[in-house]
């Protein structure tokens, strides 16, 4: 019981060292949607003009943007003139909508996820699920309340 007890205040008292690791789609994809968000909002900007500015590939970043399309963060145009820019307001846009939408939960753990809950051993410990569920509140709360505008 004082090892349980124990191992609960450990993790409480390093919860701002827990590892949430971003995939590099959604680094990218961060960095590509601030970088529109500087740009004037009738701008389209290319593809390549983005690439080359954010040091991401290319070929990775089309295919970033497409899903970034797909879920109406961005319109697009064809054409020598065309490219991408932001479909709604920099200040609409959280960090969590965007990681979301690319590394799926927030949560430290998928039993504790308010989105993609999904049963782990974990569950076992009450007092874990509680710490954790506090990481969560944390981590949603300030990636929700973040925008691309608060970055810019």
């Amino acid at each position: 019981m004082t090892f349980r007890f124990e191992l609960i205040y450990y993790l409480a008292d390093r919860a701002s060292y827990i590892n949430m690791k971003l995939t590099s789609r959604s680094e990218y994809a961060l960095l590509a949607l601030i970088y529109l968000s500087r740009q004037p909002a009738t701008a389209f900007i290319s593809v390549e003009v983005i690439a080359s500015s954010q040091a991401i590939p290319a070929k990775y970043l089309e295919q970033i943007l497409l899903t970034l399309k797909r879920a109406r963060f961005l319109t697009s145009a064809k054409g020598q003139k065309g490219g991408y820019r932001l479909a709604k307001p920099a200040g609409a846009i959280s960090l969590a909508e965007i990681i979301r939408l690319f590394d799926g939960a927030l949560a430290p753990t998928e039993s504790v996820s308010k989105y993609f809950y999904e049963p782990t051993p974990i569950e076992k410990e009450k007092g874990l699920i509680t710490v954790f569920k506090e990481i969560r509140d944390f981590v949603s709360h300030k990636l929700e309340s973040t925008t691309l505008e608060d970055i810019i």
